[in-house]
């Protein structure tokens, strides 16, 4: 498929390098705009509508690390850009990586685990 100079390369799931993608995971601003994606309830979202409130040119940094580690995809929608988290590409090729990384999911995690009664003895 011919792309146009907006398209923006991204490896392929076999090329996704595990170094890579915890490298991209790795800083707190980054993560926070992974969780961001993960989290939402949209799947896609305007480049301006993630990172918080960091600089332009931070999240274009943020973004385009993120986007060359094969985390998230980001695709031009007319005068826009969005951007979504490549799940299925990452689970395909590290399986529960994102969830190691991302820990349980909010619900989960707000509910206290029942006590092992064999423990309490």
């Amino acid at each position: 498929m011919p792309g146009s100079s907006r398209d923006l390369p991204h490896p392929e799931v076999e090329e996704l390098v595990l170094t890579d993608v915890l490298f991209a995971l790795s800083d707190p601003p980054r993560l926070a705009i992974v969780r961001q994606l993960a989290e939402g309830p949209l799947t896609e979202v305007s480049c301006q509508a993630v990172g918080g409130e960091i600089p332009k040119s931070t999240r274009s940094h943020h973004l385009k690390t993120l986007r060359e580690a094969g985390v998230i995809r980001n695709v031009p929608h007319g005068r826009q850009r969005y951007v979504s988290l490549r799940r299925e590409d990452l689970e395909a090729r590290f399986p529960g990586l994102l969830a190691a990384v991302l820990g349980p999911e909010p619900e989960r995690a707000a509910t206290p685990a029942e006590p092992d009664p064999d423990l309490a003895r």
